[in-house]
């Protein structure tokens, strides 16, 4: 079994919003992929609890509204991310921090890391902005350096 899962959210037809799906279906074909577990959590976190179980590390990738510039960047950890929860933020992330909640109260503790960015635009439209568009091979690269550190901290 896989030790990391990466997990995609969002709804790709409410553009922006779909990032996660998107980020995926960009890493299937990296090589770094084989590495992990890519998962499709579309919209519905609490269907995603058997990957917080198994997994020593869960990365979730998601669109964040965290009051910034449409296509900054976020890495945070679940506390970070429940630090500055408030009104406008996406359902979503509410539901991963109530799952990882419920996981530590089953006796599981997996490193989790949130890859967000803030969306420009959420509509329904099948294609992301071109702002977060742009972001994507950042994002990506981010990922990337989120697993291979956690592979190169293991073999140390």
């Amino acid at each position: 079994m896989k030790k990391t899962a990466v997990v995609g959210i969002g709804n790709i037809l409410l553009k922006d919003d779909g990032v996660g799906i998107h980020i995926l279906k960009h890493i299937e074909e990296a090589a770094w992929s084989n590495e992990v577990l890519l998962v499709d959590g579309g919209t519905c976190i609490f269907d995603l609890l058997d990957v917080f179980l198994k997994h020593e590390k869960v990365v979730i990738v998601d669109s964040v509204k965290g009051g910034h510039a449409p296509g900054t960047i976020y890495r945070l950890t679940p506390e970070e991310l429940g630090n500055f929860v408030k009104a406008t933020t996406s359902l979503h992330d509410v539901q991963v921090l109530d799952l990882l909640q419920n996981v530590n109260h089953m006796g599981y503790f997996p490193k989790v890391m949130i890859i967000g960015i803030e969306p420009e635009e959420i509509c329904f439209d099948l294609n992301l902005s071109k702002t977060i568009k742009r972001q994507l091979p950042r994002m990506i690269e981010i990922l990337r350096t989120e697993i291979l550190e956690e592979k190169s901290e293991k073999s140390a």
